[in-house]
């Protein structure tokens, strides 16, 4: 049984040229929303054939790659290298704009307790706890993302199926309750530095520690 969403709408939709530091450079039909369920500014990006990766799905096609992305201002614009947002940013705008798809551009910073805590957290993380135990030493939970507007924006989209770009398997399983059907999980790039070496390794330990407690489905 599927979780029951109120319906959005489009707001405002609108072309915009996209430009990266390294020069790679695309267009996006943006979208923006009214009606969703948490009331933040979330942004749809159509990337290249979009319009068209929803044709031939309807077809009998492939479904449309598509990357939600929590915003990170540190990685995203700043290009800090104490995550990889940043670069998975980049490689999702790109792989997404080849293939024809959508990257959902989700306002919920610090895997969703908010920029002013993330940056404590950061403080914990120099003190040596890792990503997870900052946020829960803070009073959060580990990982508190919603993936309901997500949903919500793909429904107005009329995305019914997709190929999602994304390592986390939390996102899979969320949008499946959400009723999106999730075709295939394209990995993305591992984009390891000196400076995320232990961010990295917290999220490997904890995707290898929520495998190991799933129930078995067999």
């Amino acid at each position: 049984m599927y979780e029951a969403l109120p319906v959005a709408t489009v707001r405002t939709q609108v072309t915009v040229p996209l430009r990266f530091p390294d020069g790679y450079a695309t267009t996006a039909r943006v979208f923006s929303f009214d009606g969703l369920v948490d009331g933040r500014e979330h942004l749809a990006f159509g990337l290249g054939d979009w319009a068209g990766s929803l044709r031939r799905h309807a077809a009998g096609g492939v479904a449309p790659l598509v990357r939600p992305h929590s915003e990170c201002l540190t990685g995203d614009v700043f290009g800090s290298q104490r995550c990889d947002c940043g670069p998975q940013l980049r490689e999702a705008v790109e792989r997404i704009a080849e293939a024809g798809g959508f990257l959902l551009y989700l306002r919920q910073e610090g895997r969703g307790i908010g920029l002013y805590p993330k940056l404590d957290a950061y403080a914990l993380q120099d003190a040596g706890l890792d990503t997870y135990e900052a946020n829960v030493a803070l009073g959060h939970g580990e990982d508190e993302r919603d993936y309901r507007a997500a949903a919500q924006m793909l429904a107005v989209l009329e995305v019914e199926q997709i190929a999602l770009f994304s390592n986390n398997p939390e996102k899979a399983e969320q949008l499946g309750r959400l009723g999106v059907t999730v075709t295939e999980v394209v990995p993305t790039g591992v984009f390891l530095s000196p400076a995320n070496a232990d961010y990295l390794a917290a999220k490997a330990n904890r995707a290898a520690a929520r495998t190991v407690d799933a129930p078995s489905l067999t």
